[in-house]
């Protein structure tokens, strides 16, 4: 009877202890819900707006009316945005590709070791601080055809005045030449620093068996800096593919609609031409191209990842 009486005082303790904690737990909801608004602000809303607008004819001054499918039916059959897709596709693609070969071959220079380097790095990764619409003032000037200095510098190899951002067939690439010129250095530096966790014994074993370098590069450095590339590459696709500000700035899309991407198309048809519901339902089909492009690159990162692993 003792022992039980013990056991039941106890028991009530502990519940009264514990009944006060639980009483004035802290509750952290009101510090959560400020976040919680600012990004159904700033996230949701407008996409859930966007929708919405998507499917309803609307332009600015005019009534609105809903119109279901027919603006994204309208998509399917419009060459302009085919074309569109096809520049951004381009672009992005040169924007990613050169820039890494560019930025790998940059790293393994800068790895090795020689005088000055680190001032020499220095300068070379000061085109990546610059901003963009200054960047591409500068670029437009040294493209002119007649005052540009790269045409001037041109004319001492003997090669002609070229027409650079002005001719359809080269405005692209003198575009991801300017992207190239600024983005370069982020990817020597993502490369320098798998190329700083590479150990070095296995070097000096292929050194023993008589590798050569190309033969080290290939089957040893690429390898084991595969995942900072491709960490380079989602970085840069990301960049690219969205990229505006340097296009916008040189061409609005021009000469014509040969520079046009996806971007400077949903932004003309908006805030140009004031079509605000087939703007929309570009936005909507683009950022849908944009998650599954998102989702492609992810896969591809697991594979390197499971590659990797692997190889030890």
């Amino acid at each position: 009877m003792a022992s039980t009486s013990i056991e039941t005082a106890a028991v009530a303790k502990t519940s009264k202890g514990r009944s006060k904690p639980d009483r004035f737990a802290p509750n952290y909801w009101p510090f959560v819900i400020p976040a919680l608004i600012v990004i159904a602000a700033v996230i949701v809303f407008p996409w859930v707006f966007t929708l919405w607008m998507s499917v309803n004819s609307w332009t600015l001054g005019q009534s609105q009316v809903f119109a279901g499918l027919d603006n994204y039916a309208r998509l399917v059959v419009d060459t302009r945005f085919w074309d569109s897709l096809w520049h951004t596709v381009l672009y992005t693609t040169l924007s990613v590709v050169v820039p890494l070969f560019l930025g790998t071959l940059a790293a393994l220079i800068f790895d090795a070791q020689f005088p000055l380097r680190g001032l020499i790095r220095g300068i070379f990764v000061m085109p990546m601080m610059a901003t963009p619409v200054a960047i591409a003032l500068v670029w437009t000037m040294m493209y002119h055809p007649q005052l540009g200095v790269l045409n001037y510098l041109l004319s001492f190899i003997g090669i002609g005045p070229q027409e650079w951002i002005y001719n359809q067939s080269s405005v692209i690439p003198s575009l991801v030449l300017v992207e190239t010129w600024q983005w370069t250095p982020l990817i020597m530096l993502i490369v320098l620093g798998g190329l700083a966790a590479v150990p070095r014994e296995p070097y000096e074993s292929a050194e023993i068996d008589g590798a050569n370098v190309w033969q080290k590069f290939r089957y040893l450095t690429l390898p084991m800096i595969a995942p900072f590339l491709m960490i380079a590459v989602i970085i840069r696709s990301i960049d690219a593919v969205k990229s505006f500000d340097i296009i916008y700035a040189m061409t609005q899309g021009g000469p014509g609609t040969a520079s046009e991407t996806i971007n400077i198309y949903l932004y003309n048809t908006a805030f140009a031409y004031y079509d605000i519901g087939y703007g929309s339902a570009m936005a909507v089909v683009f950022f849908i191209l944009i998650v599954l492009l998102s989702f492609v690159l992810m896969m591809l990162r697991q594979r390197v990842n499971w590659s990797d692993g692997e190889a030890r």
